[in-house]
């Protein structure tokens, strides 16, 4: 038998302040945020839908004179009101459900909760390229390429302590997007076919829809989006990590070693196998190996793998599936409401949406009608039938909506769940009662003859 070994988490940076002293910091950074969010929450606006205060007006009807009437009123700028706008979503502070905005538990929590306060900046600071739009003449992959390669800038910077050269930063910077692209093979190519130095050579440019945009202007854009969000001063041609900037960063390590330690050893899996080593463990070790899986990959790429381990047949595991993604949370909302259209996923989908947007766990099932109730009573017997005990099959009756196996089996019937045969042929083999087995397997008999 061998152990496992691990690596011991990173210790903090030395001389990182107290987190009172970081919350203090992340509590000025957002203080124009907290200010909209709190605004608002007041009833100054009832309902604040999408591209009210910023964003792009044609995705929903502005309301006019909002962005005016909330910077009259704040003393703020209507620009540092859409800026802010952007930013209490993005920490956290807001929630937008369906048009309407609403406060979100961090606002509440914040002035009494340092670490509310620290886990909303962190989200900013996550999503620094969405505070701080890139410039809109660069191809969406190159912009991937280099928010990808940003880490490996934020590692120097924190092993410098100090102030590092933007031309140091910008040859790193060059050398991760050249690995980058040798991992997948690309081999660059010049506007009419010129020969073009490589990514990693001083001055490569970067294609961009027919464009070619230096890397140095993305480093310029990536730098200046990391300051706007407090993670590091710019002055004469060199940058320095802030406190908060150093802090998230050995945040960002440690996450690392965490998913390093899986308990269950499965981080390197697939998300398919990774779930099924997660069957056979109780809910908390199960979320604690989540956790570890989810922190080793990006939240796009460990998203998409879930859902498409989800569309597979084995019921047990789209609904493991839908357990992980609410490790994930809010970073997994816009995916999982797309995937609400889809038949198969949709009672998942809707009823992680209900739990999300604040519904109690033992009341979302009200989300659903009557049929995707069925259909996920059916998907879900699928899965105790090919995973469990017949006891369990029996056990699973009781959370049918129907309240009677007969009336079950006739919305059963007609629900069209591919596994609907299956799962009677089960539970009349499970089913202690002569004259109801003899029901179901008559039912079973006519579904798969097409006589529903």
């Amino acid at each position: 038998m061998t152990t496992r070994r691990t690596r011991p988490a990173p210790r903090p940076p030395e001389g990182t302040p107290a987190p009172a002293e970081l919350a203090r910091q992340a509590r000025a950074v957002l203080a124009d945020a907290v200010r909209i969010a709190r605004w608002a929450a007041a009833g100054a606006a009832a309902s604040l839908p999408e591209g009210r205060f910023g964003g792009d007006p044609t995705t929903a009807p502005p309301v006019a004179g909002a962005r005016e009437r909330a910077a009259a009123e704040l003393d703020l700028t209507p620009d540092q009101v859409r800026a802010g706008w952007d930013r209490a979503r993005l920490a956290g502070l807001i929630e937008l459900h369906g048009g309407t905005a609403r406060p979100g538990w961090r606002l509440r929590a914040w002035d009494r909760d340092d670490m509310a306060v620290l886990r909303g900046w962190v989200a900013l600071f996550d999503a620094w390229s969405l505070a701080h739009p890139a410039p809109e003449d660069v191809a969406p992959t190159v912009v991937a390429e280099v928010v990808e390669a940003v880490p490996q800038v934020l590692s120097l910077l924190q092993l410098s302590a100090g102030p590092v050269l933007v031309p140091a930063l910008l040859d790193l910077l060059q050398q991760r997007v050249a690995e980058l692209r040798e991992e997948r093979c690309e081999v660059p190519y010049g506007p009419r076919g010129e020969t073009q130095p490589t990514a990693g050579e001083p001055g490569a440019p970067l294609d961009g829809d027919g464009d070619d945009v230096p890397l140095s202007v993305l480093l310029d854009w990536a730098l200046e989006g990391l300051a706007a969000v407090g993670a590091l001063t710019l002055e004469r041609g060199q940058a320095t990590l802030t406190p908060l900037g150093n802090w998230a960063v050995w945040v960002k390590l440690e996450q690392i070693c965490v998913a390093a330690q899986s308990p269950a050893g499965n981080i390197e899996q697939s998300a398919e196998d990774m779930l099924r080593g997660c069957a056979r463990l109780t809910p908390g070790p199960a979320r604690a190996e989540y956790r570890a899986w989810l922190a080793a990959r990006t939240v796009s790429s460990a998203v998409a793998e879930l859902l498409a381990v989800a569309r597979g047949e084995d019921a047990l595991l789209r609904g493991l599936a839908f357990e992980a993604l609410r490790v994930v949370g809010a970073p997994a909302e816009p995916e999982v409401r797309a995937a609400a259209v889809e038949p198969s996923l949709r009672p998942y989908a809707l009823l992680w949406l209900a739990e999300y947007e604040g519904a109690d766990p033992e009341d979302a099932a009200e989300v659903l009608t009557r049929e995707e109730a069925t259909w996920l009573w059916v998907d879900t017997a699928a899965a105790v039938a090919d995973h469990g005990e017949p006891q369990l099959l029996l056990r699973h009756l009781d959370s049918a909506i129907q309240g009677t196996v007969p009336a079950l089996i006739e919305e059963v019937r007609v629900g069209g769940h591919p596994r609907t045969v299956q799962v009677l042929v089960a539970l009349a083999a499970a089913h202690p009662d002569p004259a109801l087995a003899k029901a179901v397997r008559r039912a079973a008999f006519q579904v798969h003859t097409g006589g529903v």
